[in-house]
């Protein structure tokens, strides 16, 4: 199957990284990350979400972080140094990102943001992360994906009980 190049991969392809493309079935229209997990035979711990937050000063944060965790927005502040963050409205993604909803890649957004990856991802030799399309989903080494996205290794979330 041939695939679109989206942005992030032609970012990719140009800084020479390596990567391989996962595409699923969007037919059933479930793309949250545990889905896409499931979808594409992979653990939780294994794909990664890319959360867009704005801070109290206007300022955007990218987190990114695995798909069966809630980013705690305490935690996620204090990293990023304001005094509150919020998730941006969905309606705004495309905006901010140049992705949409389900499709949001943290490589290749209109503008580069602070990005915070979970420090989980570190432990893996690689980690999953959206294409920029809904059905796509591109693999490749976390330090590959802090380089590209200039991205903090941190701890920020919440873990569900």
């Amino acid at each position: 199957m041939s695939h679109v190049k989206t942005n992030a991969m032609r970012i990719l392809d140009s800084n020479n990284i390596k990567y391989s493309i996962i595409t699923y079935d969007t037919k059933d229209k479930n793309i949250d990350g545990l889905s896409v997990a499931k979808k594409i035979n992979r653990k939780p711990e294994e794909v990664f979400k890319t959360l867009v937050t704005q801070g109290n000063t206007g300022q955007l944060y990218v987190f990114i972080i695995p798909v069966a965790e809630e980013l705690n927005l305490k935690k996620a502040a204090r990293v990023s140094g304001e005094k509150k963050l919020d998730m941006i409205p969905v309606k705004d993604i495309p905006k901010y990102t140049g992705y949409v909803r389900g499709g949001c890649s943290p490589i290749g957004m209109k503008k580069a943001y602070p990005t915070f990856i979970h420090e989980s991802a570190m432990q893996l030799d690689t980690i999953i992360v959206s294409g920029g399309k809904i059905g796509v989903q591109i693999e490749l080494n976390p330090r590959d994906l802090q380089l590209i996205t200039g991205a903090k290794i941190q701890k920020f979330i919440k873990l569900r009980e």
